[in-house]
């Protein structure tokens, strides 16, 4: 097990060039198993992540390059569409490969997806959207689909608006006999990005952004050449993290649309940032201190389906809260146990109460010191690390590993930022 040695309290300042959406850079992995042509994908995160499900793609027997951030995937022939346990258990994004295969083999067989602990996460929608298009599924033990005459298109409506569904019911749909129309779909960035790919590839599909998607099934689609978008939970990490410190910093390869929540929420920390078409400049010396709402009351930050604040970006919201004058209640609306790695911070000092598995309430500012820290999820785990970067005194992170699956090449962009870490 790898580990984090952190020394707190040093001025963050400089820039950051973010890497590729991890969200979106995972289904594009999956997508590329709809054609038997070359699909190239650009700004690649090199994250554990990517490379497991890179792993699972060559065990099709998909040729598969990956270096300086590029990948090629080249399923000209797929030799099998079964996927054992172990693989499964390494990545949550393993079901996604569940509509590539079925539209390319007719069948395939799966098990239950690993990914973080953070509470219950349905798949329901999944094979909701699946046997609705004219799969077969038989699910326990292991996942079973099966439609050897195709997909026909259909109407949907999903009961929630799930990422990971929506993205398996449009890989589902593109090749899919006739039209489908998808209701309460998903509209986050990285699900965008997907939609964008497969229309490069040749699929039909519009809405993308909004929660109705419309699909026109085609017969086939082709390679492509194709660039991830940047990664806006990466992004809001290191700005949460400069914030909390006071530093000035600019984040390289952003795209405007995809922070004006996230800006919203900061400026309710008195945290101003300026978005170009293409960076993020955060100024220095900001004194974080909350507004509260009209008539002096507490305000709650919560999270919910884009756009929405992301899920993924409470537990750094959280930390950086714990440097702010005020109090603040947090409601983790998605996840029943995202907030329990905040008793982890008031073990190192910070003035939290947790009320239930969805809410907290954070008052600041909190001294907070160095001790040592678990990773219990990648976000939390990032979260832990922004704390320990913000604490008096040494802190030393285990199972860094988990925040690697999210977080490409970290130790060298913090140490970019003037951060005292070091990987033993």
């Amino acid at each position: 097990m790898k580990r984090l040695r952190i020394f707190g309290q040093k001025p963050v300042s400089g820039a950051v060039r973010i890497s590729g959406n991890k969200n979106a850079a995972l289904p594009m992995i999956a997508a590329a198993l709809l054609t038997d042509e070359p699909v190239t994908l650009h700004n690649m995160p090199d994250i554990l992540d990517v490379r497991s499900m890179l792993e699972i793609v060559s065990r099709f027997g998909a040729k598969v390059e990956f270096s300086n951030g590029v990948a090629t995937i080249h399923a000209a022939q797929l030799h099998s569409c079964d996927i054992d346990r172990e693989a499964c258990s390494n990545t949550r994004t393993s079901i996604l490969f569940a509509a590539p295969l079925v539209a390319r083999c007719g069948s395939c067989v799966l098990y239950p997806p690993g990914g973080d602990v953070i509470g219950r996460r349905r798949l329901d929608g999944h094979f909701y959207g699946l046997t609705k298009l004219g799969a077969v599924a038989v699910y326990g033990a292991r996942y079973e689909f099966e439609a050897p005459h195709g997909l026909v298109g259909c109407e949907l409506f999903l009961d929630e608006a799930s990422v990971t569904a929506t993205e398996q019911i449009m890989m589902a749909a593109v090749t899919a006999d006739g039209h489908t129309t998808l209701r309460n779909a998903a509209g986050e960035p990285h699900v965008t990005d997907l939609g964008n790919m497969l229309n490069a590839m040749g699929a039909k599909i519009s809405g993308l952004g909004s929660n109705t998607l419309e699909i026109d099934g085609v017969k086939k689609l082709h390679g492509v050449d194709y660039s991830v978008c940047g990664d806006h939970i990466e992004a809001g990490s290191f700005l949460a993290l400069a914030a909390a410190r006071g530093g000035e910093l600019t984040i390289h390869g952003t795209t405007p649309r995809n922070y004006w929540m996230l800006r919203r929420v900061f400026e309710r920390f008195n945290v101003r940032m300026e978005l170009y078409p293409d960076r993020i400049f955060l100024p220095g010396g900001q004194r974080l201190e909350v507004a509260n709402d009209v008539g002096g009351h507490i305000p709650v930050i919560a999270d919910g389906p884009w756009p929405q604040y992301p899920s993924d970006m409470m537990s750094c919201t959280i930390v950086m809260a714990t440097q702010a004058q005020g109090s603040v209640l947090f409601f983790e609306k998605m996840f029943e146990s995202r907030i329990y790695f905040v008793d982890r911070l008031i073990a190192m000092g910070a003035n939290a109460i947790v009320c239930d598995p969805h809410r907290a309430v954070i008052s600041g500012p909190a001294i907070l010191h160095g001790t040592q820290l678990s990773s219990p999820d990648i976000r939390a785990g990032m979260a832990l690390l922004i704390a320990a970067l913000c604490a008096h005194g040494e802190s030393v992170i285990n199972s860094c590993e988990v925040i690697y699956r999210g977080y490409e090449n970290l130790v060298a962009k913090l140490s970019g930022l003037g951060c005292d870490i070091e990987e033993i």
